[in-house]
Formats: structure tokens, C-alpha cells, sequence
């Protein structure tokens, strides 16, 4: 008896595993406690680890997420999902948030206490990432918004308060967009397929529509009418031949064998015309085969008109498959060499970044706990009264939120010599001071693999030189450093842009359109896009054979896409080059030198909690 009591929280856990079978409605669920991401992987959920503590925070998120995953597991079926998601990333994000939404509120209709559960699982999550700080739309998760905004309207229920916060931010745009979409919400609940169709009118009316990709409900009018069709003729033809062979009974004794042969062969002929007909049948999708695979998507979200004529010599590639490792490291030592008179310069800066980002994340205490720190200045209530409680204190966890930074960074061919190695200089110490203040960083890089065209230049030039091929060159993505790689592990990549024969030409959308493309992928509930460039989108290929402006307008088209859609912080520094006509929030300077100074007043300003500072550090200008 003494060993099953050994850990307190062995009972609570087999308690709520038993529960949360329950709820599912699936006895083979096997449920495991860990301190990895909560989530359902087939039959097996994992939970937030309890504990010996028992702590009344650890219970009430265990059970909260508990009720949330169980009563995804039994209203939501994955081929119905599958079948309506869009394609494009934040469409997708609303889509799954409203899906979540609709079954924690199915669940909520039949078990309300699970409703209060749940509240205690948003709460901490908001608290995690920061929402109770938020109070600017653009801070705040369109597509989390979205979620409860349905949780709110199918439960009549109060968000807690981070959730509410970000509900707040994006209440007007939500119902002014799709408010009147949202009065069928109610009759939707209870049907995941109409719910998704719903959800894919809103999604159209919040702005993203042409995120969704094709109607699938079309594709299945298609089929459906064919299979009626089919069945139509294949009654007709049946009582066609009931009536042949009618007729054939009752002439069968006047017939001659001379007759019955040529039926003979008409029936063979007309067999092979079927067998013909049959293969041509079998080819075409009926009602109950799997969906064709929906077409490649478009080479550019934010222009459906922007063309690339061959991207299967495209490239993403990682720096350290660039380079031999000794390479890399004799680069990286030539790259510090080269820096060793400005890294006192930059070093000081990014430790006054650091100040300023720490100077934010304020120390503060939950007091009254059970359990904690002994709180000194209770004790004399103690003296006081001897049978009260000793009274203990909790830090808790700083409010400065999930955040990740990508840096986005032109390697072209202009940018070679002192330019290109003062901005790999910058990116390093600025990416280990913001590792410092818990804030993730991507660094990223962008060229081609080729000058004046590669490969799919020559295919063009074999193809007969084809009028408005679009882009013909053949790109190279370079990943110096993931957001999840520590910056110890990747330093020696950053040597990579020293490179003799690296820094080629610069198509600056799609680069910038495939960097925050991996930003909106991440969890992280802040998402800041940094482009450092030297120049407008240059490609002598590409210009030479369509309209002279065609990358830059691509360029425009992406940036007013990141812009509108809001799930990423854009900014720009442009080294000798005005790109404020590019960039809302931009800044330009005139000489390397500058880059590390820009490049730390601007990240310290987009944290700082003073508006107006914000904009006055930063020189935001706002587009006419």
C-alpha cells in the first residue's frame, strides 16, 4: 500500500486518464504526463506533467487541457478537416483556431464544466505569451482572435482577460467584416462540414480568400452530377436491351444461324466499344475516389500574375552544406579579423539593447501561496496571531512575450566588401544578445545561384525564347541560422558571406515573401521580419526580357501583402539606398558604419512600451 502512495499526484493523474477517456469516447486512448508540448498523436495524448506538488496551477492547466484535446478527439474528424483547409498559412491559422473553438464549444453544450476547465488553460497560455500586455491590433494574432471570437459567440461565455484583450483589438474589424456571416454560427456547430464551410466565408470576408484554394463542395457537384448522368444511361441502355431481348424471344424461331451470327459479332463489336467506354470511365474520378491533388500553388501569394518560368533549380538550402566545415571556420576567422576595429563599437551597442530589453521584463510576485519563498513582511500577522498560516511568495514569469526576430539579409554582389561583413558582424552580436533576453533569432540570406540567368534561363533560350517568361534565374535561400539552433552551434556560418563567388544577384520579393513565410510557421506569439538591403530587386535576366520594373513591383505587391495580413513586424534598413518607398516602418543610412546603431535602435524601439517613442526612434513613415 505504502508504494502506490509514493508520489501524491499518482492518483489525480489515473483519475483524470480515466476521465479523459471518457470524454473522447475512446477507451484505447493512452494518456501520458510530460513536460514536452501537450498534443494527440493517434491513440496516444500527452498532458502537462503534474507534479508531487499538486500545485492548484498544475491541476487546473492538466485537466483544462485535458477537456480541450478530449473533446477535439471526439467531435473533429481529420478527413473533413483536410478536406476544406486552405492553403495559404493564415488562412489556414483562422481555420484551425475556429475548429478548435467549435468543438471546445460542442463539448461546453453537454458538459459545462468543461467550459471552466478550458478558461483556465486559455488564461495560462494568454499569460505565456504575453496577452495581457498587448494594445496595438497589430500585436495581437488575427487567427487566435478569430478562435475566440467563435468560443465567445457559441458560449455566451467571458474570455479570460488576456483573451479577452486580443479579442478586443480585432472586435470591430471582426464584425465589420464578417458580422453578419457570424449570425448562422449557431446552426453550424453540430455539423463539422457546413462549420468548415463557414469557416471559409469568413476567412473570404476577414480578407484572406485568396488563401482558400479551390471549393471542394464544387469539385463534389462535379462528380455527383457525372455519377447521375452515368446512372441515367445505364438505365436507359438496360431497358433498351430488356426490350432487345423481347424482341429476340419471340423472333428466335424465325431467325436463321446466318442471323444469329452477325448478333453475334455486333454483340462482340459493341462489347469492345464498352470495354473501350469502360477505361475511358475508369479514368475519370467518381463519388467515391480520393480527391486529385490540388494544383501547385501560385508562385507568389501576394501577386497571382507574377511568373517564374522554371523553379526546379530554386534552392534552400543550410550555410554549413555551402561550405566544408574548415571552411567555414577559416571564413569565420577572416570575418573577425576583418571587424576587429568595430566590434568594441557594436558590442556596446548591443549591450545597451540588452539594458533597454531587460529594463522591461520588471520582477514581480504573487504573494498569499501555499508554497514559495517565505514572505518576511507577513510574518508579522503570525506574531500576531499564532494560528495563522505562514504566508509565501512566487516570482512570477516575466510578461515579455514569446518573441522571435528573423533577419533578413541581402547577399548580392553589390553588397560585397565592407558592407556584407559589417552586416554579418551586426547579425552575430545581435543575435546572441537577443538569445540573452529569451528572444529567438532567424538569420537569413538571399542571392542567386547563377549571374545573368542560370539553368532556367537556358531552358528558356532552348524553348525558343518565350514571350513574359518572369523570373529567369535561379534563386538561392541561405539559412545561416534556424530560430531554434543555438547561436554557439552556428557562428562559424555567418563566415559563409565572405565567400568568394557567394554574393550574386538579389530578387528581394520572393526572398522576403519566403522569410515570412517560415516567421508565420513559428509558435512564437510576436513576430518580427528585419530586411537589411543595399538596393532595389536586381536580376539581369529577368529585366532584360520583361517590363523594367517587374521585380520591383513584385517587391511592393509582397511587402503591402505582410502588411495588411499583420502577423509579422516588417521593418527595413537600406545601406546607401532610400527603401522608406518600399517600407512603411524603414530607415536609411549612408554608411556601414551605421548599420549597427540602426540595426539596435530599431529592435530596442519596437520593444519599447512608449508609443511615441516608438516612433520617434524609429522615423516611422506612414505610406500616403
Amino acid at each position: 500500500m505504502a508504494k502506490s502512495s509514493d508520489n501524491p499526484a499518482d492518483p489525480f493523474k489515473k483519475a483524470l486518464s480515466e476521465a479523459t477517456k471518457v470524454m473522447a469516447d475512446d477507451g484505447d486512448l493512452t494518456i501520458t504526463y510530460s513536460v514536452d508540448p501537450s498534443g494527440v498523436s493517434g491513440e496516444s495524448m500527452r498532458l502537462p506533467q503534474v507534479t508531487r506538488r499538486m500545485s492548484r496551477d498544475e491541476v487546473l492547466l492538466a485537466r483544462g487541457t485535458a477537456d480541450a484535446l478530449a473533446l477535439k478527439h471526439r467531435y473533429h474528424d481529420r478527413a473533413t478537416h483536410t478536406k476544406y483547409a486552405p492553403s495559404g498559412d493564415m488562412a489556414r491559422a483562422i481555420y484551425e483556431a475556429m475548429e478548435t473553438a467549435r468543438c471546445e464549444a460542442m463539448g461546453a453544450r453537454v458538459m459545462p464544466g468543461t467550459a471552466s476547465n478550458i478558461d483556465h488553460k486559455i488564461a495560462e497560455e494568454s499569460l505565456r505569451k504575453g496577452y495581457l500586455g498587448l494594445t496595438q491590433q497589430t500585436d495581437a494574432p488575427l487567427a487566435e482572435a478569430a478562435g475566440f471570437f467563435v468560443r465567445e459567440a457559441a458560449t455566451g461565455r467571458a474570455l479570460p482577460a488576456g483573451a479577452n484583450k486580443v479579442l478586443d483589438l480585432w472586435r470591430d474589424y471582426i464584425e465589420g467584416q464578417a458580422g453578419e456571416t457570424f449570425e448562422s454560427l449557431q446552426t453550424k456547430l453540430d455539423d463539422q462540414s457546413a462549420f468548415a464551410r463557414f469557416a471559409r466565408r469568413v476567412i473570404d470576408d476577414l480578407g484572406y480568400g485568396d488563401q482558400l484554394g479551390d471549393d471542394p463542395d464544387d469539385t463534389d457537384e462535379d462528380e455527383t452530377d457525372e455519377a447521375e448522368e452515368d446512372s441515367d444511361q445505364q438505365e436507359e441502355q438496360g431497358s433498351e436491351e430488356n426490350s432487345d431481348d423481347d424482341d429476340t424471344s419471340e423472333a428466335d424461331s424465325e431467325r436463321s444461324q446466318e442471323e444469329q451470327q452477325d448478333q453475334s459479332e455486333a454483340q462482340v463489336s459493341m462489347d469492345d466499344l464498352a470495354d473501350e467506354e469502360f477505361t475511358e470511365e475508369a479514368e475519370m474520378p467518381d463519388a467515391d475516389a480520393p480527391h486529385e491533388p490540388p494544383p501547385p500553388p501560385p508562385p507568389s501569394d501576394a501577386d497571382p500574375n507574377y511568373r517564374v518560368y522554371l523553379d526546379t533549380h530554386d534552392e534552400e538550402i543550410a550555410a554549413e552544406d555551402l561550405a566544408e566545415p574548415a571552411e567555414l571556420e577559416r571564413l569565420r576567422a577572416y570575418l573577425d579579423q576583418q571587424l576587429e576595429p568595430l566590434k568594441g563599437a557594436v558590442s556596446r551597442l548591443a549591450n545597451k539593447l540588452q539594458r533597454r530589453l531587460q529594463a522591461q521584463q520588471n520582477r514581480s510576485w504573487e504573494f498569499d501561496r501555499e508554497e514559495g519563498i517565505l514572505d518576511a513582511g507577513r510574518l508579522a500577522r503570525v506574531v500576531a496571531n499564532p494560528t495563522t498560516p505562514l504566508s509565501f511568495k512566487v516570482e512570477k514569469d516575466t510578461e515579455f512575450r514569446d518573441t522571435v526576430v528573423t533577419l533578413l539579409l541581402d547577399n548580392s554582389g553589390s553588397m560585397r566588401g565592407r558592407p556584407i561583413s559589417i552586416a554579418a558582424i551586426c547579425a552575430d552580436v545581435l543575435a546572441r544578445t537577443l538569445e540573452r533576453c529569451a528572444v529567438k533569432v532567424e538569420i537569413l540570406g538571399f542571392t542567386t545561384r547563377a549571374w545573368k540567368g542560370g539553368q532556367a534561363r537556358e531552358a528558356w533560350l532552348a524553348e525558343g525564347r518565350p514571350q513574359g517568361p518572369g523570373r529567369l534565374n535561379d534563386l538561392r535561400h541561405i539559412i545561416y541560422k534556424s530560430a531554434d539552433a543555438p547561436m554557439r552551434r552556428t557562428r562559424a556560418n555567418l563566415g559563409l558571406m565572405m565567400k568568394e563567388g557567394l554574393l550574386k544577384e538579389n530578387i528581394d520579393g520572393e526572398a522576403l515573401e519566403w522569410a515570412h513565410r517560415r516567421l508565420v510557421n513559428r509558435r512564437e506569439a510576436r513576430k518580427i521580419l528585419m530586411v537589411i538591403s543595399d538596393g532595389a530587386p536586381v536580376d539581369d535576366s529577368t529585366l532584360s526580357v520583361n517590363p523594367a520594373n517587374y521585380l520591383e513591383k513584385h517587391l511592393r505587391d509582397v511587402i503591402a501583402m505582410v502588411e495588411k495580413r499583420k502577423a509579422v513586424e516588417l521593418l527595413a534598413i537600406g545601406i546607401g539606398h532610400d527603401v522608406t518607398r518600399y517600407y512603411d516602418r524603414a530607415v536609411t543610412i549612408t554608411d556601414v558604419e551605421q548599420l549597427a546603431g540602426a540595426m539596435t535602435e530599431q529592435l530596442a524601439a519596437l520593444f519599447d512600451s512608449d508609443p511615441r517613442a516608438r516612433a520617434r526612434i524609429m522615423g516611422i513613415r506612414r505610406a500616403s
